[in-house]
């Protein structure tokens, strides 16, 4: 399912080429993540996008289309599964899909390894305002992403990470509610579903003091979209958006 984010570039990509991409990142996901880079530009949040875990680039094109000028995207990956021509086919589909050289970045990096003047150095002036994480899906890789992504985010970004609620990674979410009790200033707020009420879904984290500046506004824009009953974090109820929104049928 795709959904306007009233960015042109953007919005032409993941309604047409988005698919041609190989990669498992649903359209809906990346037209809610693409509309929210666009409210912040709205509400003059700058900075950067960075990844962790961008195999072809079929989400990380989208936002990469997504920025303002003079703000830059960063690619994190082995690029090496499931073979060694994965980064060559990630340039040429950046290339192919109008994201300009200087505007993009890639390292060929594990994640695990790298410091975050490493990621600083690679982009350049400014914060990072959408860091998306997709990488290794074990308790330590998650916990170290989110210690590299931690110290480079704009006060009012967002952290967005990739598979929570997978059939396949159950326990990941816990390493989520470990970080944000060490992190209290932080909260889910928002689930963004992959496909279905039953599929993967994506975390969107931002500090608590910037949730009303996306909260609001985008149960608004994705109204029909909205799973009435949020989700219950016990200490505040997220949005959560989902192609097709419905609560299980008692027989």
């Amino acid at each position: 399912m795709f959904i306007p984010t009233d960015h042109v570039a953007a919005d032409r990509y993941i309604s047409e080429g988005y698919e041609t991409v190989r990669g498992m990142s649903s359209r809906f996901a990346a037209s809610v993540c693409a509309y929210l880079l666009r409210r912040q530009t709205a509400l003059g949040i700058t900075g950067h996008f960075a990844e962790i875990g961008t195999f072809e680039g079929r989400f990380f094109i989208a936002m990469a289309l997504a920025l303002e000028p003079g703000e830059r995207a960063l690619g994190i990956d082995l690029f090496d599964w499931p073979n060694d021509g994965v980064m060559d086919l990630f340039l040429s589909h950046c290339m192919r899909h109008g994201v300009e050289a200087g505007r993009h970045v890639a390292l060929k990096r594990d994640s695990r390894t790298m410091m975050p003047d490493e990621l600083r150095a690679a982009l350049g002036p400014g914060d990072v305002r959408f860091f998306h994480i997709d990488g290794e899906h074990a308790d330590e890789s998650l916990a170290k992403d989110l210690a590299l992504a931690l110290p480079l985010m704009h006060p009012q970004g967002i952290i967005a990470l990739d598979d929570m609620l997978h059939p396949a990674y159950p326990r990941l979410v816990e390493t989520v509610h470990r970080w944000l009790a060490a992190h209290p200033e932080f909260c889910v707020m928002c689930i963004v579903d992959r496909e279905d009420i039953v599929a993967a879904a994506k975390y969107l984290l931002c500090r608590r003091d910037a949730v009303a500046l996306y909260e609001d506004d985008l149960m608004s824009r994705f109204e029909k979209n909205l799973f009435v009953l949020g989700g219950d974090f016990l200490d505040h109820v997220s949005v959560v958006l989902t192609p097709h929104p419905r609560l299980a049928e008692v027989d």
